[in-house]
Protein backbone atom coordinates (compact mmCIF):
# COMPACT_ATOMS: atom_id res chain seq x y z
CA UNK A 1 0.00 0.00 0.00
CA UNK A 2 1.47 3.36 -1.17
CA UNK A 3 1.35 6.04 1.20
CA UNK A 4 -0.97 9.15 0.90
CA UNK A 5 1.17 12.26 0.87
CA UNK A 6 -0.91 14.35 3.00
CA UNK A 7 1.28 17.02 3.30
CA UNK A 8 -0.12 17.91 -0.16
CA UNK A 9 -3.62 18.03 0.97
CA UNK A 10 -5.53 21.05 0.99
CA UNK A 11 -7.47 21.88 4.21
CA UNK A 12 -10.39 21.07 2.41
CA UNK A 13 -9.35 17.10 1.86
CA UNK A 14 -8.09 16.88 5.14
CA UNK A 15 -11.39 17.49 6.26
CA UNK A 16 -12.10 14.01 4.62
CA UNK A 17 -16.50 15.02 3.12
CA UNK A 18 -18.21 17.32 0.79
CA UNK A 19 -20.95 19.48 0.81
CA UNK A 20 -22.23 18.09 -2.78
CA UNK A 21 -25.37 20.65 -4.46
CA UNK A 22 -28.98 19.09 -4.55
CA UNK A 23 -28.89 19.67 -8.55
CA UNK A 24 -25.40 18.17 -9.20
CA UNK A 25 -26.26 15.08 -7.20
CA UNK A 26 -29.37 14.50 -9.59
CA UNK A 27 -28.18 14.98 -12.73
CA UNK A 28 -24.63 13.70 -12.37
CA UNK A 29 -25.10 11.05 -15.67
CA UNK A 30 -24.38 7.88 -16.36
CA UNK A 31 -21.01 7.73 -14.65
CA UNK A 32 -18.65 4.49 -13.86
CA UNK A 33 -18.06 3.35 -10.03
CA UNK A 34 -14.49 5.10 -10.41
CA UNK A 35 -15.37 8.74 -12.56
CA UNK A 36 -18.07 9.14 -9.17
CA UNK A 37 -15.56 8.73 -6.51
CA UNK A 38 -12.72 10.95 -8.58
CA UNK A 39 -16.00 13.45 -9.37
CA UNK A 40 -16.14 13.49 -5.28
CA UNK A 41 -12.84 14.11 -4.35
CA UNK A 42 -12.11 17.01 -7.14
CA UNK A 43 -14.88 18.74 -5.45
CA UNK A 44 -13.86 17.93 -1.95
CA UNK A 45 -10.28 19.42 -2.78
CA UNK A 46 -12.00 22.51 -4.99
CA UNK A 47 -14.49 23.18 -2.39
CA UNK A 48 -13.01 25.56 0.02
CA UNK A 49 -11.93 27.98 -3.25
CA UNK A 50 -14.78 27.30 -5.97
CA UNK A 51 -16.16 30.42 -5.79
CA UNK A 52 -13.00 32.09 -6.02
CA UNK A 53 -10.86 30.41 -7.91
CA UNK A 54 -11.02 29.39 -11.50
CA UNK A 55 -9.03 26.21 -11.68
CA UNK A 56 -7.57 23.83 -9.09
CA UNK A 57 -4.88 21.00 -8.60
CA UNK A 58 -4.18 17.99 -6.86
CA UNK A 59 -1.52 15.51 -6.51
CA UNK A 60 -2.10 12.82 -9.30
CA UNK A 61 -0.60 10.06 -7.16
CA UNK A 62 -2.67 11.79 -3.68
CA UNK A 63 -5.75 11.85 -5.92
CA UNK A 64 -5.40 8.08 -7.07
CA UNK A 65 -4.96 6.67 -3.44
CA UNK A 66 -7.69 8.83 -2.48
CA UNK A 67 -10.24 7.15 -4.66
CA UNK A 68 -8.51 3.85 -4.11
CA UNK A 69 -7.00 3.05 -7.30
CA UNK A 70 -3.55 2.00 -8.16
CA UNK A 71 -1.68 5.52 -8.39
CA UNK A 72 0.59 4.16 -11.25
CA UNK A 73 -1.87 3.91 -13.95
CA UNK A 74 -2.25 7.14 -15.24
CA UNK A 75 -4.43 5.73 -18.19
CA UNK A 76 -6.77 4.82 -16.15
CA UNK A 77 -6.84 8.13 -14.68
CA UNK A 78 -6.84 9.88 -17.81
CA UNK A 79 -9.82 7.85 -19.05
CA UNK A 80 -11.83 8.76 -15.58
CA UNK A 81 -11.08 12.55 -16.02
CA UNK A 82 -12.22 12.43 -19.88
CA UNK A 83 -15.22 10.81 -18.72
CA UNK A 84 -16.20 13.53 -16.15
CA UNK A 85 -15.11 16.50 -18.86
CA UNK A 86 -17.51 14.53 -21.93
CA UNK A 87 -20.71 14.16 -18.82
CA UNK A 88 -23.27 16.86 -18.97
CA UNK A 89 -24.54 18.21 -15.87
CA UNK A 90 -27.85 19.39 -15.65
CA UNK A 91 -29.84 20.81 -13.11
CA UNK A 92 -33.88 22.41 -12.26
CA UNK A 93 -34.51 24.66 -9.68
CA UNK A 94 -35.63 27.33 -8.10
CA UNK A 95 -33.45 30.22 -7.48
CA UNK A 96 -33.52 32.82 -4.06
CA UNK A 97 -37.02 34.55 -5.52
CA UNK A 98 -38.69 31.51 -6.46
CA UNK A 99 -38.05 31.61 -10.44
CA UNK A 100 -37.18 28.15 -12.22
CA UNK A 101 -34.08 27.77 -13.49
CA UNK A 102 -32.61 25.74 -15.63
CA UNK A 103 -28.57 24.94 -16.37
CA UNK A 104 -26.26 22.24 -18.50
CA UNK A 105 -22.49 21.88 -18.30
CA UNK A 106 -20.20 19.58 -18.20
CA UNK A 107 -18.36 18.24 -15.13
CA UNK A 108 -15.05 19.58 -15.51
CA UNK A 109 -14.61 22.36 -18.19
CA UNK A 110 -11.30 20.66 -18.31
CA UNK A 111 -8.67 18.77 -16.57
CA UNK A 112 -4.91 18.35 -17.90
CA UNK A 113 -1.71 16.23 -16.15
CA UNK A 114 1.48 17.66 -15.55
CA UNK A 115 4.42 17.16 -14.09
CA UNK A 116 2.47 14.45 -11.70
CA UNK A 117 -0.07 17.40 -10.71
CA UNK A 118 -3.78 17.20 -11.83
CA UNK A 119 -5.29 20.46 -12.75
CA UNK A 120 -9.02 20.81 -13.96
CA UNK A 121 -11.95 23.65 -13.10
CA UNK A 122 -15.23 23.42 -13.39
CA UNK A 123 -17.63 25.79 -15.07
CA UNK A 124 -18.23 29.34 -13.63
CA UNK A 125 -22.26 28.49 -13.31
CA UNK A 126 -21.52 24.94 -12.41
CA UNK A 127 -18.85 26.24 -9.86
CA UNK A 128 -21.46 28.45 -8.25
CA UNK A 129 -24.23 25.57 -7.93
CA UNK A 130 -21.84 22.81 -6.29
CA UNK A 131 -20.77 25.84 -4.13
CA UNK A 132 -24.50 26.38 -2.69
CA UNK A 133 -24.39 26.46 1.10
CA UNK A 134 -28.46 26.13 1.06
CA UNK A 135 -29.27 22.99 -0.09
CA UNK A 136 -26.21 19.98 -0.24
CA UNK A 137 -25.72 16.42 1.08
CA UNK A 138 -23.05 15.93 3.24
CA UNK A 139 -20.56 12.71 1.21
CA UNK A 140 -18.40 10.95 3.79
CA UNK A 141 -15.32 9.78 1.39
CA UNK A 142 -14.74 7.28 4.34
CA UNK A 143 -18.07 5.56 3.63
CA UNK A 144 -17.40 6.24 -0.48
CA UNK A 145 -14.47 3.80 -0.77
CA UNK A 146 -16.86 1.08 1.13
CA UNK A 147 -18.91 1.20 -2.19
CA UNK A 148 -18.50 -1.55 -5.40
CA UNK A 149 -21.31 -0.93 -7.66
CA UNK A 150 -21.51 2.72 -9.28
CA UNK A 151 -25.70 2.14 -8.54
CA UNK A 152 -25.63 1.50 -5.01
CA UNK A 153 -23.13 4.78 -4.60
CA UNK A 154 -25.59 6.77 -6.77
CA UNK A 155 -28.02 5.58 -5.11
CA UNK A 156 -26.80 6.49 -1.56
CA UNK A 157 -25.87 10.16 -2.99
CA UNK A 158 -29.12 10.48 -3.57
CA UNK A 159 -30.60 9.23 -0.87
CA UNK A 160 -28.48 10.74 1.79
CA UNK A 161 -29.69 13.93 1.97
CA UNK A 162 -33.10 13.17 2.77
CA UNK A 163 -32.35 11.14 5.83
CA UNK A 164 -33.87 13.25 7.92
CA UNK A 165 -36.83 13.77 6.65
CA UNK A 166 -37.00 9.49 6.25
CA UNK A 167 -38.23 9.44 2.55
CA UNK A 168 -37.01 10.31 -0.75
CA UNK A 169 -40.67 11.49 -2.05
CA UNK A 170 -41.38 10.08 -5.38
CA UNK A 171 -39.66 9.79 -8.33
CA UNK A 172 -41.27 9.24 -11.81
CA UNK A 173 -39.48 6.02 -13.16
CA UNK A 174 -37.98 8.75 -15.87
CA UNK A 175 -36.18 10.53 -13.36
CA UNK A 176 -35.08 7.59 -11.60
CA UNK A 177 -33.43 6.13 -14.42
CA UNK A 178 -31.48 9.50 -15.11
CA UNK A 179 -30.08 9.22 -11.21
CA UNK A 180 -29.20 5.67 -11.67
CA UNK A 181 -28.06 6.52 -14.77
CA UNK A 182 -29.87 4.19 -17.22
CA UNK A 183 -31.89 6.46 -19.17
CA UNK A 184 -31.58 5.50 -22.62
CA UNK A 185 -32.01 1.88 -22.22
CA UNK A 186 -34.24 -0.21 -24.00
CA UNK A 187 -33.25 -2.84 -21.42
CA UNK A 188 -34.05 -0.89 -18.32
CA UNK A 189 -37.61 0.45 -19.56
CA UNK A 190 -38.65 -2.78 -18.21
CA UNK A 191 -39.42 -2.23 -14.07
CA UNK A 192 -38.61 -6.08 -13.85
CA UNK A 193 -35.36 -5.64 -15.45
CA UNK A 194 -34.69 -2.49 -13.77
CA UNK A 195 -35.88 -3.77 -10.20
CA UNK A 196 -33.37 -6.99 -10.66
CA UNK A 197 -30.95 -5.49 -12.17
CA UNK A 198 -30.53 -2.42 -10.39
CA UNK A 199 -32.43 -1.50 -8.20
CA UNK A 200 -32.05 -4.94 -5.37
CA UNK A 201 -28.44 -5.29 -5.77
CA UNK A 202 -28.30 -1.24 -5.10
CA UNK A 203 -30.82 -1.32 -2.19
CA UNK A 204 -28.44 -4.52 -0.64
CA UNK A 205 -25.54 -2.55 -0.77
CA UNK A 206 -26.17 0.60 0.71
CA UNK A 207 -28.16 -1.23 3.40
CA UNK A 208 -24.72 -3.42 4.14
CA UNK A 209 -21.98 -1.16 3.43
CA UNK A 210 -23.67 2.88 4.49
CA UNK A 211 -24.64 4.38 7.45
CA UNK A 212 -28.34 4.49 6.24
CA UNK A 213 -30.76 1.69 6.13
CA UNK A 214 -33.17 2.08 2.74
CA UNK A 215 -36.53 0.53 1.42
CA UNK A 216 -37.94 0.92 -1.99
CA UNK A 217 -41.64 1.70 -2.08
CA UNK A 218 -43.47 1.89 -5.81
CA UNK A 219 -46.66 3.24 -6.91
CA UNK A 220 -48.39 2.21 -10.44
CA UNK A 221 -50.83 4.05 -12.46
CA UNK A 222 -53.20 1.47 -13.70
CA UNK A 223 -51.00 -1.91 -13.45
CA UNK A 224 -47.49 -0.44 -14.63
CA UNK A 225 -45.31 0.88 -12.04
CA UNK A 226 -45.00 4.90 -12.89
CA UNK A 227 -42.77 5.93 -9.37
CA UNK A 228 -40.56 5.26 -6.82
CA UNK A 229 -39.45 6.55 -3.35
CA UNK A 230 -37.07 4.97 -0.59
CA UNK A 231 -37.75 5.50 2.99
CA UNK A 232 -34.84 5.91 4.70
CA UNK A 233 -33.47 5.66 8.11
CA UNK A 234 -29.94 5.79 10.19
CA UNK A 235 -27.93 2.14 10.25
CA UNK A 236 -27.30 1.92 13.76
CA UNK A 237 -24.34 -1.15 12.79
CA UNK A 238 -22.50 1.77 10.69
CA UNK A 239 -23.82 4.45 12.84
CA UNK A 240 -19.84 5.21 13.73
CA UNK A 241 -18.99 6.40 9.87
CA UNK A 242 -20.89 9.34 11.07
CA UNK A 243 -18.19 11.37 12.72
CA UNK A 244 -19.01 13.27 15.68
CA UNK A 245 -18.41 16.42 16.22
CA UNK A 246 -18.07 16.96 19.91
CA UNK A 247 -15.25 17.26 22.01
CA UNK A 248 -15.36 13.98 23.81
CA UNK A 249 -12.43 12.44 21.87
CA UNK A 250 -10.03 15.38 21.53
CA UNK A 251 -9.26 14.65 25.31
CA UNK A 252 -7.27 11.37 24.48
CA UNK A 253 -3.54 11.82 24.48
CA UNK A 254 -3.70 9.66 21.47
CA UNK A 255 -5.72 12.21 19.91
CA UNK A 256 -2.87 14.32 20.63
CA UNK A 257 -0.28 12.62 19.24
CA UNK A 258 -2.31 12.05 16.13
CA UNK A 259 -2.81 16.05 15.90
CA UNK A 260 0.85 16.03 16.33
CA UNK A 261 1.68 13.99 13.60
CA UNK A 262 -0.44 16.41 11.38
CA UNK A 263 -3.38 14.37 10.98
CA UNK A 264 -6.40 16.47 10.75
CA UNK A 265 -9.11 16.87 13.72
CA UNK A 266 -11.77 14.91 11.41
CA UNK A 267 -9.58 12.17 10.49
CA UNK A 268 -8.12 11.86 13.66
CA UNK A 269 -11.54 11.46 15.81
CA UNK A 270 -12.65 9.17 12.84
CA UNK A 271 -10.05 6.43 13.74
CA UNK A 272 -10.71 6.44 17.20
CA UNK A 273 -14.02 6.48 16.76
CA UNK A 274 -13.60 2.99 14.20
CA UNK A 275 -10.47 1.43 15.70
CA UNK A 276 -10.73 2.57 19.84
CA UNK A 277 -7.38 4.37 21.20
CA UNK A 278 -5.50 1.25 22.03
CA UNK A 279 -5.34 0.10 18.69
CA UNK A 280 -4.59 3.45 16.79
CA UNK A 281 -1.84 3.81 19.54
CA UNK A 282 -0.28 0.05 18.82
CA UNK A 283 -0.22 1.85 15.01
CA UNK A 284 1.23 4.81 15.72
CA UNK A 285 4.10 2.49 17.54
CA UNK A 286 4.45 0.70 14.43
CA UNK A 287 4.88 3.82 12.20
CA UNK A 288 7.04 5.52 14.52
CA UNK A 289 9.31 1.61 14.50
CA UNK A 290 9.99 1.88 10.87
CA UNK A 291 12.41 4.72 10.57
CA UNK A 292 12.65 6.65 7.96
CA UNK A 293 9.21 6.86 6.61
CA UNK A 294 8.38 9.99 3.94
CA UNK A 295 4.23 10.28 4.77
CA UNK A 296 4.29 9.06 8.43
CA UNK A 297 0.33 9.76 8.20
CA UNK A 298 0.12 7.91 4.68
CA UNK A 299 1.53 5.08 6.09
CA UNK A 300 -0.15 5.05 9.28
CA UNK A 301 -3.78 5.30 7.21
CA UNK A 302 -2.34 2.24 5.25
CA UNK A 303 -1.96 0.02 8.63
CA UNK A 304 -5.11 0.86 9.67
CA UNK A 305 -7.14 0.91 6.71
CA UNK A 306 -5.17 -2.93 5.89
CA UNK A 307 -4.78 -4.33 9.04
CA UNK A 308 -1.16 -5.10 9.30
CA UNK A 309 1.03 -3.46 12.14
CA UNK A 310 -0.38 -4.38 14.96
CA UNK A 311 1.50 -6.18 17.69
CA UNK A 312 1.96 -9.68 16.17
CA UNK A 313 4.18 -6.83 13.29
CA UNK A 314 5.42 -4.40 15.31
CA UNK A 315 9.41 -5.09 14.43
CA UNK A 316 12.27 -4.36 16.80
CA UNK A 317 14.10 -0.88 15.68
CA UNK A 318 15.06 -0.87 11.83
CA UNK A 319 15.94 -2.58 10.09
CA UNK A 320 12.30 -4.14 9.86
CA UNK A 321 12.04 -8.16 10.27
CA UNK A 322 9.32 -10.96 10.01
CA UNK A 323 6.05 -10.04 8.65
CA UNK A 324 6.78 -6.59 8.28
CA UNK A 325 10.25 -6.97 6.59
CA UNK A 326 8.41 -9.75 4.31
CA UNK A 327 5.22 -6.94 3.65
CA UNK A 328 7.03 -4.39 2.21
CA UNK A 329 9.34 -6.48 0.16
CA UNK A 330 6.49 -7.89 -1.59
CA UNK A 331 4.97 -4.56 -1.98
CA UNK A 332 7.60 -3.01 -3.47
CA UNK A 333 7.80 -5.93 -5.81
CA UNK A 334 3.77 -5.39 -6.94
CA UNK A 335 4.56 -1.30 -7.15
CA UNK A 336 7.86 -2.80 -9.86
CA UNK A 337 5.30 -4.17 -12.19
CA UNK A 338 2.79 -3.14 -14.38
CA UNK A 339 -1.10 -3.02 -14.00
CA UNK A 340 -1.14 -5.54 -16.95
CA UNK A 341 1.15 -8.11 -15.32
CA UNK A 342 -0.13 -7.00 -11.30
CA UNK A 343 -3.87 -8.12 -12.74
CA UNK A 344 -2.26 -11.58 -13.99
CA UNK A 345 -0.05 -11.75 -10.53
CA UNK A 346 -3.30 -11.70 -8.98
CA UNK A 347 -5.13 -14.02 -11.41
CA UNK A 348 -2.36 -16.42 -10.65
CA UNK A 349 -2.37 -16.20 -7.20
CA UNK A 350 -6.06 -17.19 -6.80
CA UNK A 351 -6.31 -20.17 -9.15
CA UNK A 352 -3.69 -21.24 -6.27
CA UNK A 353 -6.06 -21.16 -3.30
CA UNK A 354 -8.56 -24.10 -3.00
CA UNK A 355 -9.72 -22.61 0.68
CA UNK A 356 -12.93 -20.65 0.34
CA UNK A 357 -11.80 -18.31 3.55
CA UNK A 358 -8.32 -18.07 1.85
CA UNK A 359 -9.99 -16.48 -1.53
CA UNK A 360 -12.16 -14.10 -0.21
CA UNK A 361 -9.48 -12.61 2.56
CA UNK A 362 -7.60 -12.11 -0.39
CA UNK A 363 -10.26 -10.57 -2.92
CA UNK A 364 -10.88 -8.22 -0.13
CA UNK A 365 -7.57 -7.33 0.97
CA UNK A 366 -5.28 -8.21 -2.05
CA UNK A 367 -1.38 -8.91 -1.13
CA UNK A 368 -2.27 -7.32 2.33
CA UNK A 369 -3.76 -10.77 3.03
CA UNK A 370 -3.20 -11.93 6.22
CA UNK A 371 -4.56 -15.20 5.80
CA UNK A 372 -2.10 -16.15 3.05
CA UNK A 373 0.87 -14.29 4.43
CA UNK A 374 2.81 -17.81 4.08
CA UNK A 375 1.41 -18.01 0.53
CA UNK A 376 2.19 -14.36 -0.68
CA UNK A 377 5.91 -14.77 0.40
CA UNK A 378 6.35 -18.12 -1.30
CA UNK A 379 4.33 -16.90 -4.30
CA UNK A 380 6.94 -13.75 -4.75
CA UNK A 381 10.04 -15.53 -3.70
CA UNK A 382 9.10 -17.97 -6.71
CA UNK A 383 9.12 -15.32 -9.38
CA UNK A 384 11.45 -13.05 -7.51
CA UNK A 385 13.92 -15.12 -5.09
CA UNK A 386 16.34 -12.50 -5.09
CA UNK A 387 14.38 -10.25 -3.07
CA UNK A 388 14.28 -12.02 -0.56
CA UNK A 389 17.80 -13.95 -0.59
CA UNK A 390 19.29 -10.28 -0.28
CA UNK A 391 17.28 -9.81 2.69
CA UNK A 392 18.59 -12.86 4.80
Amino acid sequence: MQDIPTEKLSGALRRGSVKKNVAAIHVSGKLTLLQRKLSNVLLLNAYDTLSTKPKHEIDARTLCLMIGYNSNDMETLKQSLRGLAETVAEWDMLDDKGRQEWGVSSLLSYAKLKGGICEYAYSPALAEKLHDPKVFALINLNIQRRFTSGHALALYENCYRFVRTGSTGWWPLDLFRRLMGVDGSAYYETFKHLNAKVIKPAVAEVNKTSNILVTPETRKRGRVVSEIRFLIKENPQLAILDIDDGEGLRNGAVYRRLRDLGVSDRLAKQWLSQHGEEQVAAKMDFVAGQGGVKSPVGYLTAALREGFGGPEDTPAPPPLSGRAADLARVMRLVEARTPTQRDADKRLFLRQLTDPNHRADFERHGWMSALNTRAIKAFWEDLNPEAFAEAE
